[in-house]
């Protein structure tokens, strides 16, 4: 037998002593723990968020979910862990806006393709971002009153967002470029202080995700403006969308979703996929979604993965257009 028959030979060989072996490891899967890699700090409402769902999931799963919170570099620390993965099952990501949708625009150079680089398991929440302002700013007692000072004192009016990159940063750039406005920017480390600033007045005005912001709208300690919905919120059902008040195509949610590194057996995806939206639909979980205003992402990984594509093709040019970078 000629040496490259025996290669062959061998190779085939291989192939099939293999096969087998991943079938058992899939068949079997899972056997040990899984780790759930979530790019922010603990305590936070993507933290919370999976936390919950993996409580939910362990049943159905037979296996612990350990949530491991690494956050730096606007979510890319945490995805690129993900994405350098044994792609086995044991390794997931709370992928966020930043992952799915703005990354590859405001980065030069990012260490892993969001499309090319990960297994789409399926989404899990998406939740509005709202206009409030400090119920102090005499400027802003309505959204008309708001606009009219904005636009008469461009660049007078200071934004607070929870940081460079952050949905609420980025939904207040779309809407400068939407109204043609020109506010200035204050990044803040995390969502809580910068709320906290608007309360006391330190900062007129942010976008603030519903999830984060419904108690403190509802007491009144901000004032909302505007909703970036689609529809009214059926919590705050006096507060206008931001199309209702003459601002059109600027709908803006911060959204979530479950990926694992790039080709995991879609045996495994599919579990997973089915465990996620059974913990999408328990009491705990729905409840939790409820009452933060969050809305359920449940379906099949192609839908997800659409719907994460759609958004990046939607807030890529929008990204370019208002010049925001991060390196």
């Amino acid at each position: 037998m000629k040496r490259r028959s025996l290669l062959q030979h061998a190779a085939a060989l291989t192939g099939a002593a293999a096969a087998p072996w991943a079938l058992a490891q899939s068949g079997n899967y899972p056997h040990q723990p899984i780790r759930w890699v979530v790019p922010y700090p603990a305590g936070g409402g993507t933290d919370v968020l999976a936390r919950a769902v993996a409580e939910a999931m362990r049943g159905g799963l037979g296996a612990q979910i350990i949530v491991d919170n690494r956050p730096g570099a606007s979510t890319n620390i945490g995805a690129q862990i993900v994405a350098t993965s044994k792609p086995d099952g044991y390794t997931v990501l709370s992928a966020d806006n930043a992952v799915l949708a703005y990354n590859e625009y405001l980065f030069t150079k990012l260490p892993f393709h969001p499309e090319k680089d990960f297994t789409y398991v399926g989404g899990l929440t998406r939740f509005p971002l709202v206009l409030v302002v400090h119920p102090g700013f005499a400027e802003g007692r309505t959204f008309k009153d708001f606009m009219a000072y904005v636009r008469a004192n461009p660049g007078k009016v200071n934004y607070a967002s929870p940081g460079n990159g952050s949905p609420h940063h980025l939904a207040m750039e779309m809407f400068k470029y939407r109204t043609k406005t020109f506010l200035t920017h204050i990044p803040y480390r995390g969502a809580a202080p910068a709320l906290q600033d608007v309360m006391g007045g330190q900062v007129p005005c942010m976008f603030l995700d519903l999830a984060a912001g419904l108690s403190v709208i509802q007491s009144g300690k901000v004032k909302a403006l505007a909703i970036g919905s689609a529809k009214r919120a059926p919590l705050l059902p006096d507060v206008p969308t931001l199309a209702e008040v003459g601002i059109q195509d600027t709908e803006v949610y911060a959204f979530q979703g479950m990926l694992a590194p790039a080709g995991l057996p879609a045996d495994i995806t599919k579990r997973l996929n089915t465990e996620l939206n059974k913990a999408l639909a328990s009491p705990e979980v729905v409840k939790r979604m409820q009452d933060y205003g969050m809305e359920s992402l449940a379906g099949t990984p192609e839908q997800f993965r659409a719907m994460a594509r759609a958004e990046a093709r939607r807030w890529g040019p929008i990204i370019k257009a208002t010049g925001v970078k991060l390196d």
